[in-house]
């Protein structure tokens, strides 16, 4: 929803090219407004850093290596990074604009979805999510606020782009994501993978199909230690008659152990069709019960900041940054659409421990453990459980976690008869008691063998760890060195690295863009570092804008996200007005992004003038009218005419204006004046005479004699004899 309070952003042009029409929300990061791109006339969401970041070098440096790496993750499921740069003081980043509501919206509205809607509202966003794991990227922060739905009914998923930049801003020590949705190794302080999305992923889809999330709780530590120490129990538990495969696709996407989730998107991808493709109408279209379906979906809520156990000293993990910041590409707990998210919970990691759990007390997951697995398999233990060997325990209250037994699907069952099998196999292997007794003397060798082992991998482990391989160091600069000086400069500071090819419109081809990890990022020595090598701009063919419209033209280049260049008219005899005859450069040419295109635009037809050529002979006529790039059209039927001479032009049509060339013209000739018989008005008066004959169309002339007293005709010339018309008559008058 649109803010209407005053801001002194809206109105202005960011950049000399947004024009900030509306501010859409504001974010703990940032501000987001609805801007217009001026130079491509579309539609951006423009997302502007508060002061206090845009005042930052360093973070604004990483902000801009992550929005470049987000802009080359290209995908009709994945919001887009159009741009991002600096002005004066203002730091913004440029994303597509999204016009619509998100799939919390829809949940909040509709409750539990059937299998049908919910398995095709997922596709699309796993389907992005496999093409950015392709890609190397991470989310870290699935959930229905960043799925967006456009009105148009395009499904995207945001949130790309600032993971890393915006972790790194901010403590190491601490875990940003939504609880409701963190994985157990996330919770943990883990390193994150495309298996913690997947993970995410089906807490989501859970939600969708049962209206409600797995877990729950008054705080978010109970919360946190179900999604380590609990089991997501099927659906079907919660919507009776729902397909056994949909349960076990959610339970193999919840697997507390990330091996047991698929590897990332696409391989979900590849069993979520198999499945729609397989389950029949009914399966598809059941409807949740109303206790599901109705009054139970409620938006989370805003939950304090809660602490976890500190990881046990040794080897510091990789900075691979543990969760990212909710605030997504348009703006701290804001979706691309400006809607409100709901808010992200912070859990640290050094202080106020949970408390430690006498040895041997069962903690009680929130679902009993399927067949086959035992319950160290979903328990943190040893190092990774803390400090002195703690676990997270569940708060002390009185909170039963005792949801239905989970229904195990056919994936499920099958493994877990695997394991009971391969257990049985153990214990008939192992025999009942020992054959002989063990020599006290012997005993003692060997500890004294384990210790100096021990004290040997202990001191391996230290040197490894200390000044060896596994030592940590930090990412030197490489951006704008060559391959070679790049590659020395790892060596040296002891990486081995690869290189991969990139586009970049900044560095020049051959040169090397950045690193991953990035510059100054601490890692052990033996990870490997990827160096991102230019292949100059990426070109993109011109489409083919000649016999279009100028409005389809325009069109066409925001399409190919090309600019609009100088527009010339010129006249053009075939081509209607407005319709586009050249474009320079030539279509099909490779050319960057926002190049601009110059358009030539017909006028249409050139006007001619009529020349006039009435009274002109009817040869010489025709002559002028052809000579001008018209045609003659002479009319079959002369006319007569007093005033024409018989062969010239008497009319024509149009008489004046202009015509397009070819144009005609009809000519109308003279076939002289018409003859007429004169009357003899002798002895009669002069006045009544001379008006008789004029209107017979001659003209008259009287002579009068003796000044004409009587004012009777005494003589005519000529008389009672056919005369041209309007030929002269002379009346004698006395």
């Amino acid at each position: 929803m649109q803010e209407h309070e005053s801001d002194p952003l809206v109105g202005t042009l960011v950049d000399n090219r947004y024009a900030v029409r509306s501010k859409l929300a504001r974010g703990g990061m940032s501000t987001v407004y609805l801007a217009t791109d001026q130079r491509l006339e579309r539609d951006v969401a423009l997302k502007v850093l508060h002061p206090h970041l845009s005042a930052d070098d360093n973070f604004l440096g990483r902000l801009g290596r992550e929005a470049k790496a987000a802009a080359r993750l290209s995908h009709p499921h994945v919001v887009g990074v159009l741009d991002q740069g600096n002005d004066g003081r203002t730091a913004y980043l440029v994303m597509e604009y999204i016009k619509g509501h998100t799939l919390r919206d829809l949940i909040n509205e509709k409750g539990a979805l059937p299998p049908r809607l919910a398995l095709a509202l997922i596709d699309p966003v796993v389907e992005g999510l496999g093409a950015a794991h392709a890609a190397g990227f991470i989310h870290r922060d699935v959930k229905p606020e960043n799925v967006l739905i456009s009105d148009d009914g395009r499904i995207k998923i945001g949130d790309f782009g600032l993971a890393r930049a915006v972790t790194t801003a901010t403590s190491t020590g601490a875990l940003i994501g939504t609880v409701a949705y963190l994985s157990p190794e996330l919770v943990l302080g883990r390193p994150a993978d495309a298996r913690s999305d997947i993970y995410s992923l089906g807490i989501m889809l859970y939600e969708m199909l049962t209206g409600r999330q797995p877990f729950d709780g008054e705080v978010p530590i109970q919360v946190a230690y179900q999604h380590v120490n609990g089991t997501v129990g099927p659906p079907s538990a919660l919507i009776p008659g729902l397909a056994a495969e949909v349960d076990e696709l959610v339970q193999w996407c919840t697997a507390n152990d990330p091996e047991n989730r698929p590897v990332d998107g696409n391989a979900l991808l590849q069993e979520l069709r198999h499945i729609r493709t397989n389950l029949t109408d009914a399966e598809l279209d059941l409807r949740p019960p109303a206790a599901a379906a109705g009054g139970t979906v409620t938006a989370p809520q805003q939950l304090a900041p809660l602490r976890i156990p500190s990881p046990p000293p040794g080897p510091p993990p990789s900075r691979e940054p543990a969760g990212s910041n909710d605030t997504g590409l348009y703006g701290a707990g804001l979706n691309d659409t400006g809607h409100v998210q709901h808010p992200t919970e912070v859990i640290g990691r050094t202080n106020n421990p949970t408390t430690v759990m006498p040895y041997g007390q069962p903690a009680g997951p929130a679902y009993p453990s399927p067949p086959g697995r035992s319950r160290s398999a979903i328990q943190p233990s040893g190092p990774e459980a803390g400090h002195s060997g703690r676990t997270l325990s569940p708060p002390d209250d009185d909170q039963a976690w005792a949801p239905p037994p989970p229904v195990l699907g056919k994936r499920a069952q099958r493994k877990a008869d695997k394991e009971d099998e391969k257990a049985r196999a153990r214990a008939a292997a192992t025999p009942a008691r020992t054959l002989r007794e063990g020599n006290p003397r012997r005993r003692g060798v060997l500890w004294v063998i384990i210790l100096v082992i021990a004290a040997l991998l202990a001191t391996g482990a230290g040197w490894f760890f200390g000044m060896g391989p596994g030592a940590a160091a930090s990412i030197p600069s490489v951006a704008n060195k060559t391959v070679a000086q790049a590659q020395q400069l790892l060596s040296d500071a002891g990486f081995r690295s690869t290189t991969r090819d990139v586009f970049d419109d900044d560095v020049p081809s051959g040169l090397v863009v950045g690193s991953e990890p990035a510059e100054g990022a601490e890692i052990r020595k033996f990870q490997p570092v990827s160096l991102f090598v230019s292949k100059g701009p990426q070109l993109f063919p011109l489409p083919v804008l000649a016999g279009g419209t100028l409005e389809e033209a325009k069109n066409g280049l925001n399409a190919a996200d090309m600019a609009l260049g100088p527009v010339t008219e010129q006249f053009n005899e075939q081509a209607p007005a407005g319709t586009v005859l050249s474009q320079d450069p030539a279509a099909g040419t490779d050319v960057r992004r926002g190049t601009p295109v110059s358009l030539v635009v017909s006028k249409g037809p050139e006007p001619i003038p009529v020349p006039v050529v009435v009274g002109q002979d009817e040869d010489d006529a025709v002559d002028a009218i052809t000579a001008a790039g018209l045609q003659a059209d002479v009319a079959d039927e002369e006319v007569s005419s007093r005033d024409i001479p018989k062969g010239a032009v008497v009319s024509q049509a149009p008489a004046e204006g202009t015509l397009t060339r070819g144009g005609t013209v009809t000519l109308t000739v003279s076939k002289g004046p018409r003859m007429v018989e004169v009357p003899s008005y002798i002895g009669k008066q002069a006045k009544e005479a001379e008006q008789a004959l004029r209107q017979l169309g001659f003209d008259v002339k009287v002579n009068n004699i003796l000044g004409g007293f009587f004012g009777t005709v005494r003589d005519q010339d000529p008389v009672n004899k056919e005369v041209p018309e309007g030929s002269v008559i002379t009346l004698t008058v006395v």
